[in-house]
């Protein structure tokens, strides 16, 4: 950020606070309840790998525990799309329809072709 205040330039340099680095990654995404039906869909915003924020139409109780999984794009040649399984907990509401998220424990899964 440049402010110039009566002919001076004066920087000032925002530090990150976050420790791991985020991805923008717009890609599916979706809260699983027991028996592995979708609970609540959307999008990710960004990706690191401690966390996820996320889109969602539905309401999500924050401090919950979640189960969800993010579908990456199929790779050419590939024959199925591979999901990312997460567990985590919704740590807050960043915007009317964009929670945060941790990423506790993860797996990939392929989707039978």
């Amino acid at each position: 950020m440049t402010l110039v205040l009566y002919g001076y330039k004066v920087v000032v340099t925002v530090t990150e606070q976050r420790k791991n680095q985020r991805f923008e990654l717009r890609l599916p995404f979706q809260i699983v309840g027991s028996g592995a039906h979708v609970k609540a869909s959307g999008e990710t915003r960004n990706v690191s790998s401690s966390g996820v924020l996320f889109t969602s139409k539905s309401p999500v109780p924050i401090g919950d525990p979640i189960e969800y999984l993010i579908t990456f794009p199929k790779a050419p040649g590939a024959r199925s799309e591979v999901r990312l399984r997460c567990v985590g907990k919704v740590l807050r509401q960043a915007e009317e329809t964009a929670f945060a998220a941790t990423l506790e424990r993860y797996e990939f899964v392929r989707q039978p072709s």
